[in-house]
């Protein structure tokens, strides 16, 4: 594809990042095969939600997938990242009924079929968004092969994965109390149900004895006594031994229960007596049936309370627990109400508080499936970054308890189990059947439960390369080899997908797992519409460019930590944008007047060089490249996307913009062709592989330069240039990249530095042209110096550099460094009485300042009083005005004061 032959003064972000992503993709430069052979390396997207759109959290996991598989795409890898979409059961179900409602209609009016015809049309409207937006992004999926957890292919994997766990006894359908959202009208799994610190309160009330007496109980949820069929103690508990085996009166219900005796009562909880409600709490449910207890549900699956709460039927149940407590008061049954902090469930979709409820569901045994999950992290097969997350990996799957799996909602995939009405034979089948397989009855009925939205999800790996098929695809990228992923969501789905591949694949479905922070913002707050300090990534791409988005994001985020963004920090990704801009632009201006330059076989490594023109920072630049290549590819290696951003930003910046480039201008506008050529041949060598290494993180502007600059053909793109290598130490010897050459620059330019320092201390203009002396620390030095004399006046913006031998001390202003000691001469520069009675002014000021912060700080009320923030702000105070007047104070000595 050609871009334009002369480049821009400014660049434009918004037309060259749309222009190439259609290239990329229309041009299949993301596809791959199995058929193309290589070493395969392959990656799933954790697929968003059709409902969702592209948030922050989006950005960062996306933009972490794409430099890894755009690095091993360079690196020669046949690469495969799947894309996908997820379908959502209940999210997607919430946000189609809100739909209807506007338009005064339920789901129950429209009926099953025509409401899931509705789920359908709205994800053929809307369910693609965030896929457009992935591609803004810079994402480069593999989307020809694009999968959705509700397409053909994987409903065929979920059931089969169903009716083999069915088979082998490992599903169930049983009486267990669930998590049940009210709101959703569906059970949830524990994943799902996320606890929250509450301040609520602790009603003690009295039960009385029956035969005389009474004993006091304490409860959260007073509403749910009225399902009470006991009260519990410990057997241990000698204040009422003499209970256990009588009847107490269930206040307002009027009803005999029985006192019972369970190692599950805790003694020093409230009074040491519990209520025994089973059909409305797990741990009583587990008492009940070692007790053999009544299961009495008083709640309706909407919150309102059914015909066993009596008088209270029809209330909701919030309204109910008011009523109750009211009631329990006026009989004098109310003892006290104790503040009391616990954890509340809530629905993971609506936020709704969870009630635990007796229901009939479908369950997953899971202890089976844990064990070869847990042997693949310890034996190493799978690896965790950061490792700290092993430990919480281990501890869930060590205590892990069956999955509840079915939802009582119509948005999913249905659970594909038959029932006969004629022989009550219940069973499995792959496709719907037309006749009981038992008495070929027609009177068959499916159940009318979703499985729950994780279990198409835990079968991503494989099920989105072909399986149950034994396709190319899965024979060829399975296992895949990294996920990177959040770490809330390692119960949700990193920890099932793994016993799902140990499972029906029998190997791991990953090698490797990267679990990144949270985005924030700048005050470390989690981005909230509520709050209303969210950042949209489409803003971001569409006011700075979707490089400086991703770039930014690396740069900032490091490994396994949260991140802290605001608006504002996105200007270091456009601004290195530009600065490579700028010095891409240069460099072309600069290659007309050197005809016969082929930049493309520069940057395929077709350097040949003068040895004898070679001077001391062409040998350092490119000795430097060679550093920064292993270094940057280590840092991908072990997934520390921050620290090779942070090598890129300072080898791109500092030492070719700011250093080489500047170095080299008196070559390029000088006559020596010869030398001018060879610069020219450094700097394109240097800049190709720079491109090269920055692509992953800032693929579009690359792609743009890699064409400008005349690096790639037509039809070539960057994304498939060879990753670079270190050059063989053969051609560094013949060049000379030695340790030597490199300190001998890094020496030069911490002088020119000092050098550069010393004019802004004495506040002399930059457009005023100054003389310095330079007392080097022998001959040698002494003589190389001399040889980069014009090099030395030009970045120092001097007239003249002296350079004598060392020893001879100056009396004027100086800097020792490792080649010398470089001096400013301030004789018609400034005035220096003026000077010194400024100085002293700034050094008296600053002293005022320093005694009003010791005083604080040997204050002993102040110190024991004010905030440790408070104190460490005062102390790294007092550090930095004692800096200031040690270098106030040097400078007034260098004019004799």
């Amino acid at each position: 594809m050609n871009s334009d032959l002369i480049m821009d003064k400014n660049y434009d972000p918004n037309k060259v990042e749309s222009k190439w992503y259609q290239w990329w993709e229309q041009s299949g430069h993301f596809h791959s095969e199995p058929s193309e052979g290589g070493k395969s390396f392959s990656v799933v997207i954790p697929p968003p939600n059709i409902t969702g759109i592209l948030h922050m959290g989006h950005a960062l996991n996306n933009t972490i997938q794409d430099v890894v598989v755009r690095w091993k795409r360079m690196q020669g890898f046949n690469v495969l990242w799947v894309p996908g979409t997820d379908h959502a059961g209940i999210a997607t179900q919430n946000v189609v009924e809100k739909a209807l409602a506007k338009e005064g209609i339920t789901r129950d009016e429209l009926g099953r079929e025509k409401f899931l015809e509705r789920v359908w049309e709205w994800r053929a409207e809307y369910g693609n968004t965030i896929v457009r937006q992935l591609r803004k992004l810079g994402a480069s999926c593999d989307w020809q092969r694009e999968r959705f957890t509700m397409d053909e292919g994987l409903s065929k994997a979920v059931v089969e994965v169903f009716c083999q766990l069915y088979d082998e006894e490992l599903i169930y359908r049983g009486n267990y109390i669930v998590n049940w959202c009210p709101r959703c009208h569906t059970a949830l799994s524990d994943e799902e149900s996320e606890h929250q610190d509450e301040c609520g309160s602790l009603w003690h009330i009295r039960y009385p004895v029956k035969g005389g007496g009474e004993v006091v109980v304490a409860t959260t949820r007073p509403e749910t006594m009225l399902g009470d069929t006991a009260v519990a103690v410990n057997p241990a508990d000698e204040r009422y031994q003499a209970l256990v085996g009588k009847k107490v009166l269930l206040p307002l219900m009027n009803r005999e229960i029985d006192v019972i005796a369970d190692d599950y009562v805790d003694r020093a909880f409230g009074t040491g007596v519990v209520k025994m409600t089973p059909a409305h709490d797990p741990n009583d449910f587990q008492v009940a049936k070692r007790h053999n207890l009544q299961f009495l549900n008083v709640m309706h699956g909407n919150g309102t309370m059914n015909e066993n709460a009596g008088k209270y039927a029809g209330l909701d149940r919030f309204e109910c627990r008011k009523q109750v407590v009211a009631d329990l008061a006026e009989l004098g049954l109310l003892v006290k109400i104790e503040e009391h902090q616990h954890a509340v469930g809530h629905c993971y979709r609506c936020d709704a508080v969870v009630e635990p409820r007796l229901s009939k569901q479908w369950f997953v045994k899971m202890k089976p499936l844990a064990e070869p999950a847990l042997e693949a992290v310890r034996s190493g097969r799978i690896r965790f970054t950061p490792q700290r997350w092993e430990k919480t990996y281990y501890e869930w799957l060590e205590n892990i308890r069956d999955w509840c799996i079915s939802r009582q909602i119509w948005w999913g995939h249905r659970i594909p189990v038959y029932t006969c009405s004629d022989c009550a034979l219940e069973w499995a089948a792959r496709e719907t059947p037309e006749v009981c397989v038992k008495c070929e009855s027609t009177a068959i009925t499916q159940d009318e439960d979703v499985l729950d939205t994780w279990f198409s999800s835990w079968l991503w790996p494989f099920s989105t390369l072909g399986w149950p098929e034994q396709s190319e695809d899965l024979k060829f990228y399975y296992p895949t080899n990294d996920l990177a992923t959040a770490p809330e969501i390692i119960f949700f789905w990193v920890a099932r997908m793994i016993m799902a591949g140990c499972k029906f694949m029998d190997d791991i479905p990953f090698e490797h797992i990267y679990l990144h922070g949270t985005v924030r913002d700048d005050k470390g707050r989690k981005m909230s519409k509520s709050l209303g300090n969210s950042i949209d990534p489409l803003d971001i791409i569409e006011q700075y460019s979707a490089d400086s988005l991703r770039f930014t994001m690396m740069q900032i985020t490091s490994t396994g930590m949260d991140v802290y963004v605001n608006m504002e920090k996105f200007e270091i990704g456009r601004n290195f944008a530009t600065k490579i801009w700028n010095a891409a632009r240069f460099m072309q201006m600069q290659m007309e007047k050197a005809p016969g330059i082929d930049p493309h076989a520069l940057a395929a490594g077709e350097l040949e060089l003068n040895v004898d023109l070679l001077r001391a920072d062409d040998r350092h630049m490119l000795a430097t490249c060679d550093k920064v290549v292993a270094e940057i590819t280590e840092h991908l290696e072990r997934y520390r996307l921050q620290d090779g951003a942070l090598a890129l930003y300072d080898f791109i910046w500092n030492q070719f913009c700011d250093w080489y480039l500047e170095y080299a201008k008196l070559d390029l506008y000088g006559e020596d062709d010869a030398r001018r050529r060879q610069v020219l041949g450094v700097m394109t060598h240097v800049f190709a592989k720079a491109l090269k290494l920055l692509h992953p993180y800032m693929p579009f502007l690359t792609e743009e330069l890699w064409h400008q600059m005349g690096y790639g053909r037509e039809n070539e793109t960057i994304m498939k240039a060879s990753w670079p290598l270190p050059l063989p130490q053969s051609q560094c010897a013949a060049w000379g990249l030695n340790e030597g050459a490199v300190s001998f620059v890094v020496a030069k330019r911490e002088m020119i530095t000092a050098g550069r320092a010393l004019r802004a201390e004495y506040n002399i203009a930059p457009s005023k042209f100054t003389n310095f002396i330079i007392a080097a620390i022998n001959p040698e030095v002494a003589a190389e110096l001399s040889a980069d004399l014009e090099s030395l006046k030009k970045q120092l913006r001097s007239e003249s550099v002296e350079i004598i031998s060392v020893g001879a001390e100056q009396a004027m202003p100086g800097t020792l460094g490792k080649l010398g000691t470089i001096y400013l001469p301030l004789e018609g520069l400034v005035d220096v009485q003026a000077e010194k009675a400024r100085v002293t002014s700034e050094i008296e000021k600053n002293r005022g300042f320093l005694r009003t912060v010791e005083a604080k700080l040997g204050n002993e009320r102040f110190v024991a009083n004010a905030p440790e923030a408070v104190l460490l702000q005062q102390r790294q105070r007092k550090e930095e005005l004692m800096s200031t007047l040690e270098r106030l104070e040097g400078l007034l000595a260098s004019f004799g004061g």
